[in-house]
């Protein structure tokens, strides 16, 4: 009779727990947990922003019920990507700037600053992203058709690296440079006795001073904007390389008012203001806002010849670039970052400039083994030195498309044998185990794809040049996208909760169109975004 009624109730029972409720079911899917074992499972299940159960698809739908439930046609679903080195506030300013990106030559530069003045009527021009090895003629352009056109009203552009800009001399007055002018960390270039124009790195810093704010509702629409690019994508997160102490507010301005629900990782630039603000706040989280890390600017740019080199260039003898922080400074920084148990996240692309940090990371190893205190770009570095990421647990976070761009002239600033150490991303990856991996937006575009390209392809999206640039060290598609993913969120501290998909973690997530990866580039999108089980961009 006992065994009458457990017969009986046994359906009953089944429905029961057939019946559990959650917020959204994701099913008939390739859900990429990215977790250890790589298993690709059909459904997942979610509640209160979190995620329950990821498993088959007949597990999940008998076992779960929910208000909405998405088909995901087959298609793949990984976890939120994250830009380990992107700048939004740049990109914002470069919206509202000049726009001279892909410009084909100097004259096209003028044509374009002549329409944005006839628009926008500015006191000071401000362009944005020229880039002289696009040009017939590569060396750098002095001001003199600038002056021309503009005699009268002070005109900066900014390179494509941010790390040189041209200036005319009406802005050159007014910030009291000269030909006789020395500034520490960077290079007022002087030709015939008389300034070219041309600011390589901290002698950009007088420029950057006099430069007027843009109106603060015009950036905020551009960073709305730029966060719907960003979700189109699948990026749920920036980490944000570098701010200064008012845009904190400005971020939590975002948050509150104006839906803005990206995952920031935001690293102060090491100012007494955002030293202080460390002092006091410790590590600090403002719901989707998070910082514990400072940035610190090692070098310059190897396009600009700013990247510190053990040896000259080769194609500029008795230049090795320069530091644009003192060796005393940068182990000041570090100290100060040890103490508050701060990230230390330094720019360095030169090799002299990596092993520089590499031996001043070497201390906060012996205090904390897993610091994570990264090198951004880890551009160019002695193949001796490539062992001291592994010695001393220093985190690369790198950006493929650097690669890509670089390639038409990277081996002409260093020769061949130093190419050996240049991009060298597969290397890194053995001698660390991890990368974050980013793009450096708005320098090189924010297209995730192009990335994921360039890493595993070494190929601009025309895939070329035929056999890669430097295949050797290419990635695989799972190293890449573990470096947009769950060793992102280990380089920000953010694993527990980020760049996996597993029970207990936030459902962030991106439905995406087409397959992700392949062997030729192809455009992809999000056919659905998700931040924290709330759709943040969708197709449908």
């Amino acid at each position: 009779m006992k065994y009458y009624y457990l017969f009986f109730f046994l359906p009953f029972l089944t429905a029961c727990y057939k019946g559990q409720s959650v917020d959204l079911i994701i099913h008939n899917a390739r859900i990429h947990t990215m977790t250890d074992d790589q298993i690709i499972y059909e459904a997942m299940a979610i509640k209160d922003g979190k995620i329950v159960e990821v498993g088959p698809e007949r597990q999940i739908l008998n076992k779960y019920s929910a208000e909405e439930e998405i088909d995901a046609q087959g298609k793949d679903v990984y976890p939120g990507l994250t830009d380990a080195h992107g700048h939004i506030l740049s990109y914002a300013k470069q919206k509202l700037s000049a726009d001279l990106v892909g410009s084909k030559s100097f004259d096209e530069v003028l044509v374009r600053l002549e329409k944005y003045q006839q628009k926008f009527n500015r006191k000071l021009i401000v362009g944005r992203g020229w880039d002289q090895s696009l040009w017939l003629d590569k060396s750098f352009p002095n001001n003199d058709k600038l002056n021309q056109l503009f005699p009268n009203i002070p005109v900066c552009l900014i390179r494509i690296d941010g790390h040189a800009m041209l200036v005319n001399d009406a802005c050159l007055n007014l910030i009291g440079i000269n030909s006789s002018t020395k500034i520490e960390g960077g290079i007022v270039q002087i030709e015939n006795g008389k300034c070219t124009g041309i600011l390589v790195d901290n002698a950009m810093n007088p420029v950057f001073e006099v430069l007027p704010e843009y109106p603060k509702q015009e950036i905020i629409s551009a960073i709305m904007e730029i966060q719907q690019e960003l979700f189109q994508y699948g990026i749920t997160g920036v980490h944000e390389a570098g701010i200064e102490f008012n845009d904190i507010s400005l971020f939590k301005e975002l948050i509150d008012n104006y839906d803005f629900k990206l995952n920031i990782y935001a690293m102060l630039m090491p100012s007494e203001e955002n030293i202080e603000f460390a002092s006091n706040n410790g590590i600090f989280n403002y719901k989707n806002l998070s910082i514990r890390s400072f940035k610190v600017m090692g070098d310059g740019a190897l396009g600009s010849r700013g990247a510190f080199l053990k040896l000259p260039y080769s194609d500029q003898h008795n230049h090795y670039g320069l530091l644009t922080t003192s060796i005393e400074d940068m182990k000041r920084i570090s100290n100060i970052a040890m103490d508050l148990n701060y990230q230390m996240n330094t720019h360095a692309i030169g090799d002299s400039t990596n092993k520089i940090l590499l031996e001043i990371y070497k201390e906060v190893f012996a205090k904390n083994p897993d610091h994570r205190w990264r090198i951004e770009h880890a551009q160019v570095v002695d193949p001796n030195d490539f062992k001291l990421f592994s010695q001393y647990a220093v985190f690369p976070s790198v950006q493929p498309t650097h690669a890509i761009s670089d390639s038409r002239w990277a081996e002409l600033r260093l020769g061949k044998k130093r190419m050996q150490g240049a991009y060298a991303y597969k290397t890194l990856l053995q001698q660390f185990g991890m990368l974050a991996i980013g793009t450096d937006f708005p320098i090189e575009v924010v297209d995730p794809f192009r990335t994921i390209h360039a890493a595993v392809n070494r190929q601009e999206t025309d895939n070329l040049p035929v056999n890669g640039f430097y295949k050797e060290e290419a990635i695989s598609l799972e190293e890449c996208l573990k470096g947009m993913t769950i060793q992102a969120a280990f380089a920000a501290f953010q694993e527990n909760n980020l760049g996996t998909l597993e029970k207990g973690k936030d459902a962030t997530f991106a439905i995406f169109d087409k397959p992700v990866g392949g062997s030729s580039y192809s455009p992809n999108f999000s056919r659905i975004t998700f931040i924290k089980g709330q759709k943040v961009f969708g197709m449908e």
